[in-house]
């Protein structure tokens, strides 16, 4: 069984912004002669700002100072130009980058889903889905928006600032001095800002996760939830999670307002030291009125590359912090893999052998015992193994181990007498079939859930299928076989779920078929209909059966008794009666239950035919009086 409670990784250390995004390159390198025409153009654009100052301070000095109206308008539509000119090149940066950076996303998406595909049940039953959902869906779209935007502005403004710079130096040396000291505490105040900012903003996009897990696990739940009238306390729940996230929101919020109060205020002093001393240079003689005005307008134009600073400098932590949480997956060990020499089984005769076999979680306290503990079980092709057991003793982690949903810790399990870590997933895994208690199906048609494992996706496969299980019901829905299940397939009953996801273990046609107790849901005449096709079924197949049923044990032709995470006996079911006190303990348990069940049943049918009958006569008694 799966650890009760996924977590989420904590935050790990407050990563280098430079170093994080310089591992997403090969995201990046396909389009990377388009993201640098990007920031040319964008650069392009910012230079072509930076000369309209030029052409102002020239037309105040020549054409403005002499009165040559010709030259006035000359300068004016040379301005008209620039802006014109600008705009041009703004357009054409978001040309460059928008398509790029979406092709960036999609692979990065691709990536991630495909990682999650591959990394064992081990990994998912410790991650919360939550977290990996705000991963593919809210960090790629942050560090899309970054490169596409972020990342291209930053550096056109950086190097705009070093441009313009120069320019202000070369115009007066004095105010471009007076200009840079007077701006170096937005670095400070920069640098301070990062430290602080990261935790908040990482803490921030965690919370996030937390919150998608909870709307995620209120949207599965939604049936119990009503059932047992907790959905306000679910919204409790909810709601303290949403403030929290909230908090942490306002709290980047304010971080982020500080900056750009400090990064608003400083340019502006700067501007005004500037002007009282550019005017006592221009009353010296030291300063031409266009070169002042040159200046100033300048520095205007250098006022949105230090303001942008601010929100850039936050993007990218914000981006950083995307790529390291993206590579908290995408570096998670796969360590069940195909071998580098892969065996290959020509004809499967289906003999499932599993030779001292351990498995314990990684995470699982030293002191505490193997969840599987040495069981070794050799079940003959064509064989059907029931597999029976107190709660906890290790069945349904024993059943996970063929298939290499689990690898095991110590010994091994062979098919057919290879070792199944020498096939490669894709064989083992048409030779092996599983059908779960807990029966999942996916937002598709009838046709395409009951076939998803099948080599052959024939009517004829399908119809088989479908007829074992007792899931012709499924003719009988809107549109037959190609009726859309809804989410998890939440739409149809339990059993029904149940008989679907046989009818897909079924169609798989497999040498070893693997079930988990996948009739607890039916009730005492369908499961008797399932186990009677099932019994063809398995005449040709090796089956490992986990019983909860006393009539499951019937469908084997030995049964295997499964003890504190060891095979503790091995016979038929009359054998084992006959000589195992622990097996008369456990089939006697499975009865009791049966009964109990069965009680259970037949009052609901007498309170169902107890509605019926009074219906009925309400409706004749109604008809007398008219």
């Amino acid at each position: 069984m799966p650890p009760a409670q996924p977590h989420r990784p904590s935050a790990p250390p407050r990563p280098k912004i430079i170093p994080s995004l310089r591992r997403l390159m090969p995201f990046l390198r396909p389009v990377l002669p388009r993201f640098i025409g990007g920031v040319i153009t964008a650069l392009v654009a910012a230079v072509v700002a930076l000369l309209i100052p030029v052409a102002l301070r020239w037309l105040v000095d020549g054409p403005l100072t002499s009165g040559d109206q010709a030259l006035i308008w000359i300068g004016g539509v040379a301005i008209l130009l620039l802006g014109l000119t600008e705009a041009v090149f703004v357009f054409l940066r978001r040309l460059f980058v928008t398509l790029p950076s979406t092709a960036v996303e999609a692979t990065m998406r691709q990536t991630l889903y495909a990682k999650l595909q591959r990394l064992p049940i081990a990994f998912h039953d410790r991650w919360q889905s939550g977290q990996l959902l705000s991963r593919a869906v809210g960090d790629l779209g942050m560090m899309r928006r970054f490169f596409a935007f972020g990342a291209v502005i930053f550096i056109t403004n950086l190097l705009t600032l070093i441009i313009g710079l120069g320019i202000l130096l070369v115009w007066s040396p004095l105010l471009g001095a007076l200009f840079i000291l007077t701006s170096i505490p937005i670095v400070v105040i920069a640098f301070r800002f990062e430290q602080s900012y990261h935790q908040v903003a990482r803490r921030a996009q965690d919370q996030q996760g937390d919150l998608a897990t909870a709307v995620e696990q209120s949207v599965h739940g939604i049936r119990v939830l009503k059932a047992f009238g907790r959905g306000q306390t679910a919204l409790a729940g909810f709601e303290q999670q949403a403030e929290a996230l909230r908090s942490t929101e306002l709290t980047k919020a304010r971080s982020e307002a500080m900056l750009w109060m400090w990064l608003t205020i400083i340019p502006f002093v700067s501007y005004a030291v500037c002007l009282v001393v550019g005017i006592w240079q221009v009353a010296e003689g030291q300063l031409s009125v266009g070169e002042l005005v040159g200046f100033l307008s300048t520095a205007v134009v250098l006022n949105w590359p230090i303001e942008s600073l601010g929100f850039l400098f936050a993007f990218a932590i914000d981006a950083a912090n995307a790529s390291v949480r993206l590579f908290e997956v995408l570096d998670a060990e796969e360590d069940i893999v195909d071998p580098a020499e892969p065996t290959t089984i020509v004809a499967p005769k289906g003999r499932l052998v599993l030779e001292d076999v351990h498995f314990r979680y990684q995470d699982a306290p030293e002191d505490e015992r193997d969840l599987v503990d040495g069981a070794t079980l050799a079940i003959e092709p064509g064989e059907t193994m029931a597999l029976v057991g107190v709660t906890g003793s290790g069945k349904t982690t024993l059943t996970a181990l063929p298939g290499r949903l689990y690898d095991v810790t110590a010994g091994r399990v062979t098919l057919d007498g290879v070792d199944v870590r020498d096939l490669t997933l894709e064989e083992l895994r048409t030779h092996v079939a599983m059908a779960f208690e807990d029966a999942t199906l996916f937002s598709a048609s009838v046709r395409d859930n009951v076939l998803m494992g099948a080599r052959e996706k024939s009517d004829a496969v399908l119809d088989r299928a479908l007829e074992v299980a007792q899931a012709t019901f499924v003719r009988d829905l809107p549109e037959g076989l190609e009726t859309t299940i809804g989410e998890e397939g939440m739409s149809l009953s339990g059993g029904q779920r149940q008989r679907l996801a046989l009818a897909r273990a079924v169609a798989a046609d497999p040498a070893v078929l693997v079930l988990d107790d996948p009739l607890s849901a039916l009730d005492v005449e369908t499961e008797a209909l399932v186990e009677d096709a099932l019994r063809h079924v398995l005449a040709s197949t090796t089956a490992l059966i986990v019983a909860h049923r006393p009539s499951t044990v019937q469908l084997a032709d030995r049964v295997a008794l499964m003890r504190d995470g060891r095979i503790d006996d091995v016979g038929t079911h009359s054998e084992l009666l006959a000589r195992n006190e622990h097996y008369v303990h456990v089939i006697a348990s499975l009865e009791e239950a049966q009964r109990d069940r069965q009680d259970l049943e037949q009052v609901a049918t007498g309170a169902f035919q107890a509605i019926d009958a009074s219906v009925m006569d309400a409706r004749t008694g109604g008809e007398e009086e008219r």
